[in-house]
């Protein structure tokens, strides 16, 4: 199912790196950027969440928080963000509900793997409805973060 602007973002739940659940509601009131990610430990993938930690006061500055969500365990996160310093949460959809809710799961990725998330940001504005929404196809492209801080 394709998100469209406007929508309110499908509810969900799961838990960071540092073994807490997060929700949508967590974020009320605030803008919320959703990052999904491929594979941690990846080049594009890390290459895309290090833009975000060496960028993350533009992200601050108009009151938005940003999360990182990918299939990956809660431990392989953990190691992950430790060693590229991310300064920002890590999810893990180890179920692949909130990938699929969101439109943003491959049915097979490389090496036939079933179930990966696809890379995809989206905006979320304070009252929880979609203001940005970007699903892209090929893992090999980043998302656009010019548009993702227009829609911020």
């Amino acid at each position: 199912m394709k998100l469209e602007i406007g929508q309110v973002a499908p509810d969900f739940s799961l838990y960071d790196s540092d073994k807490n659940k997060v929700s949508l509601k967590d974020f009320a009131g605030k803008k919320l950027v959703i990052l999904f990610f491929p594979q941690a430990f990846t080049g594009v993938c890390t290459t895309e969440l290090c833009n975000v930690r060496d960028n993350i006061s533009l992200y601050n500055n108009v009151n938005a928080a940003v999360v990182g969500v990918s299939v990956d365990s809660i431990f392989t996160l953990a190691k992950f963000k430790e060693e590229q310093k991310l300064n920002f949460p890590l999810l893990s959809d180890f179920n692949k509900e909130v990938s699929a809710a969101y439109g943003a799961l491959y049915d097979t990725f490389v090496f036939d793997m079933k179930g990966v998330s696809k890379r995809s940001a989206f905006v979320i504005d304070e009252n929880g409805k979609i203001a940005y929404a970007e699903v892209l196809e090929s893992a090999g492209d980043l998302p656009d973060f010019d548009a993702i801080k227009a829609a911020l």
